[in-house]
């Protein structure tokens, strides 16, 4: 049986609020902050406090779980005299969920330490519909033992698995985003042949299913370029953000991704274009620009 447990849930975007909803519906007690409050009003219909400040829902919160957009605004909330380390009980849990850099959750977790806190970067993949249905891939940074006393909450969120100590959870998830980048890519210029070439791309993807090129990349974003609906479940401007840290990582380690650097390259363009807020299978009006 799982023990029930105090959370205090920070940022309830896209990925954030169907997480929190989870939890609640799991028994937890979630005190849930969003910078914008509106966005998590609609929470306390399934029983979610919503509070005015984020140390509402940490002070007396045994876990406390981060949603944010990036690193800096994680750093901007954890740390300082003002942070969430501070409002937190010694002894309490905090995982950040968010993808930020590697060396950022290294550094958080040598902060959180001083504070007698445990600590895990626990980034996902999975998307909006991941998070609604409970199925999220969660990449574990951190110790051992913090990482076995919160996998049970973790299990209501998704399939979590513990990769190696703090920063690791943030570095698989940079591996995770290379691949879905290269693979949305990739997806795109296959629907572009097809057409090209006269053949029905709907028709192609029902071919390819249980084949070696099938994959949830090729289900889901390749029926959405065919439809042309990008209505965000993962936005490009962080898609970017994420092979951006990959990109500079490699670089500081001497590792050349060419395919990977391409890529990066082509969601670059697709920003410069406003289209930042699409999804990141949008990346297929870029190859159409390169086309025309």
């Amino acid at each position: 049986m799982t023990t029930l447990r105090s959370i205090g849930f920070i940022g309830t975007g896209i990925m954030g609020a169907p997480m929190a909803r989870r939890l609640a519906k799991a028994g937890h007690q979630v005190r849930a902050w969003n910078r914008t409050r509106s966005k998590a009003d609609s929470l306390e219909t399934v029983g979610i406090e919503t509070v005015e400040r984020p140390e509402q829902a940490a002070t007396e919160s045994e876990v406390v779980i981060v949603m944010l957009s990036s690193g800096p605004v994680c750093d901007e909330l954890l740390l300082g005299t003002d942070g969430l380390l501070n409002a937190m009980q010694p002894g309490a849990t905090l995982i950040v969920m968010s993808s930020i850099p590697v060396e950022t959750a290294r550094r958080q977790a040598k902060e959180a330490s001083k504070h007698q806190i445990h600590y895990l970067d626990a980034p996902v993949s999975g998307g909006e519909q991941g998070a609604i249905d409970g199925t999220l891939a969660i990449m574990a940074g951190g110790d051992t033992e913090s990482f076995k006393a919160v996998e049970p909450i973790l299990l209501s969120l998704g399939r979590p698995v513990h990769v190696g100590p703090a920063g690791s959870g943030e570095l698989v998830k940079l591996a995770n985003q290379m691949i879905v980048a290269n693979t949305i890519a990739t997806v795109a210029e296959a629907i572009l042949l097809a057409e090209q070439g006269g053949a029905d791309p709907a028709q192609m993807l029902n071919a390819l299913e249980g084949g070696f090129a099938d994959s949830t990349v090729l289900r889901i974003h390749g029926q959405r370029m065919i439809k042309e609906d990008f209505a965000p479940g993962g936005p490009s401007k962080w898609q970017l953000k994420d092979t951006q840290t990959a990109m500079a990582l490699s670089q500081e380690w001497q590792l050349k991704l060419p395919v990977s650097s391409l890529v990066n390259g082509l969601y670059e363009a697709l920003i410069a274009q406003g289209e930042g807020d699409l999804d990141h299978s949008a990346l297929i009006r870029q190859l159409r620009r390169h086309n025309q």
